[in-house]
Formats: C-alpha cells, sequence, structure tokens
C-alpha cells in the first residue's frame, strides 16, 4: 500500500508524519490511512509499537514499517 515513488531508508526512524502523510507539508502517505486509524491499530496490537527517542519524540522503527507493508500487501 505503499506510495510506489516513496523510497523508506534501509535503517533508521520515522515519525507518525512520514508514515501517514501530511497534506500541509504536501509529505505523501507511506500507509494510507489517517492519523488516529494508524494509533488505535498501535494500541490493539495490529500495528508495530513505537520508539520513545526522547520525551517528546515518538518515532516507528523502519523496519518494522517496512514489515508492517509487506504484512498488508503493499510495495515498499
Amino acid at each position: 500500500m505503499a506510495t510506489a515513488n516513496h523510497k523508506l531508508p534501509e535503517t533508521g526512524f520515522l515519525r507518525i508524519w512520514d508514515i501517514v502523510g501530511d497534506k500541509k507539508k504536501k509529505k505523501p502517505a507511506i500507509i494510507p490511512i489517517g492519523r488516529t486509524t494508524f494509533l488505535n491499530r498501535v494500541r490493539e496490537g495490529i500495528y508495530p509499537q513505537p520508539i520513545k527517542i526522547t520525551e517528546r519524540t515518538t518515532a516507528w522503527r523502519v523496519e518494522d514499517i517496512r514489515a508492517l507493508i509487506d504484512q498488508i500487501g503493499g510495495v515498499a
């Protein structure tokens, strides 16, 4: 479900807006769902858990998002 022209780095971290996109900043979504839906699925254990980088910064491992895309049948 990832956009075909969106390239993910091999390793690293992605913030929420990198994953679900940001219309104001014209950032395309890797997984085209809403922020709330994504976070609800994280809470339910369907999507990978984030990593707390600092007190105010939460991110997801690129490897976990790649695995999620493979699981839901997308192309990374």
